[in-house]
């Protein structure tokens, strides 16, 4: 048994049993990858995968244990080779984070400026996708990092540590009826046609938790990932915007009013984490404590000591996170 032949078989069901897809992400040949398959099968005595012809169909019972136990494996090979790196160079390395385009665009830039100027040595890749994307990437050790607000059933399987809360504004064209109203309501957000941000994303939840528990029928008549496209469209007079107050941006968003909208909507939190057992690097640390002052060494080794989600909210219950 080969640790390449365990980093196969995992990348085979991580690229949903796609050989030739699996070859091209290892630049290696499809033939290689299902030979050494093979041979694994044959040394363990049991089918990993089943077959319909030369395709790979799906996981099989005993494929599911085995698959699971590599995994567990090719993450201590990973941890053993960051405490080679940490002893020979602490200030050289990888960092990979998956996130949203909110936090992308607005919480993280100064943050990884920061960094970048602290630890050159140290290459960062950011990549955006939705909530269970960015759980999936982290689960399987695409990436470090996880930072997402929504969805936080699909990040059970991580270290989900709370950064910041941060409210919702409006926000509305200069001479807009809703720029006069003094004492905002629902009822009167629920007259206007409504662009915010596409369901499971930045907190949209929280959105229509709202407008449910006050009974009404908010007319949602364009979604959007991305703040700044929220906002362009609010430019073109398609709606009001629902926004997070941090992609509000004064200096440059001068045609637009902001309304404060944290009386309105519950506020939303921030989350970062990472796999059960990694091994942070010192500069992985300093990166998390950057971004959530609250996040120190000390509070990251107890939430990395917990065994379960639940563990992990009750070590936070108490905690005051800053709001943004």
């Amino acid at each position: 048994m080969k640790l390449q032949q365990l980093k196969y078989i995992c990348e085979v069901a991580k690229h949903d049993l796609n050989v030739s897809a699996t070859a091209q992400s290892l630049f290696t040949s499809q033939p290689g990858i299902s030979k050494q398959v093979r041979l694994l099968e044959d040394e363990l005595g049991v089918e990993i995968f089943s077959r319909s012809g030369k395709h790979l169909t799906h996981v099989t019972p005993a494929g599911k244990v085995i698959l699971q136990a590599a995994g567990e494996i090719l993450l201590k090979v990973d941890g053993i080779k960051r405490t080679a790196q940490e002893f020979c160079d602490e200030r050289k390395g990888n960092l990979s984070i998956a996130t949203t385009h909110t936090q992308a665009r607005y919480a993280l830039p100064k943050v990884i400026n920061s960094f970048i100027g602290k630890y050159p040595d140290v290459s960062l890749q950011m990549q955006q996708g939705t909530p269970k994307q960015i759980a999936q990437q982290a689960a399987n050790g695409e990436v470090d990092f996880a930072i997402a607000t929504e969805a936080m059933e699909h990040f059970n399987d991580l270290v989900m540590m709370p950064c910041f809360h941060w409210n919702r504004s409006i926000v509305v064209p200069k001479g807009h009826p809703l720029a006069k109203v003094t004492d905002l309501t629902l009822e009167d957000v629920a007259r206007y046609s409504i662009v915010t941000y596409t369901f499971g994303f930045t907190g949209r939840s929280k959105l229509d938790e709202a407008f449910k528990e006050a009974r009404l029928e908010p007319r949602v008549v364009f979604t959007a990932v991305d703040s700044d496209v929220i906002k362009a469209y609010v430019r073109l007079g398609l709606g009001i915007g629902i926004i997070a107050s941090m992609a509000f941006e004064e200096e440059i968003d001068t045609d637009l009013i902001r309304l404060d909208a944290s009386h309105l909507f519950r506020h939303s939190t921030t989350n970062i984490g990472f796999r059960r057992g990694t091994l942070l690097r010192g500069f992985m640390y300093d990166f998390i404590e950057s971004f959530s002052p609250n996040l120190t060494r000390e509070r990251v080794d107890s939430a990395m000591g917990t065994s379960n989600s639940q563990e992990l909210v009750e070590l936070f219950a108490d905690e005051q996170l800053p709001v943004r």
